[in-house]
């Protein structure tokens, strides 16, 4: 096989695997629908996602400075705290950024 013709194939190749993973959900969907794995992970996967996008972006931040982490610890407390009692994720995620926006600002 030529370099063309390699080449072309693993595009035709990349295209046909991007397109049915894109098909997955709407050839699957019945399945996926009545699946019982499928409703446990929809009720927990949201929430494990935003711990282990905390838990990164805090470590992440708190070892890009000098000191300790309390303006990390002040923000997430925060976001733990408003997600226990309100339950509203956009408003847990926003004010939690706005507060450590604030104290890095201040610092």
């Amino acid at each position: 096989m030529t370099d063309t013709g390699y080449v072309l194939t693993a595009i035709a190749l990349m295209a046909l695997v991007t397109i049915l993973l894109r098909a997955l959900p709407f050839i699957a969907g019945h399945w996926l629908r009545r699946h019982p794995i499928v409703h446990k992970l929809g009720d927990s996967l949201p929430l494990s996602i935003m711990v282990l996008l905390l838990v990164d972006t805090a470590a992440g931040q708190a070892r890009a400075h000098d000191g300790l982490p309390w303006q990390e610890l002040t923000a997430v407390v925060l976001v733990v705290l408003l997600q226990w009692r309100t339950r509203q994720t956009l408003l847990s995620i926003a004010a939690g950024t706005a507060l450590y926006v604030a104290l890095r600002v201040v610092q």
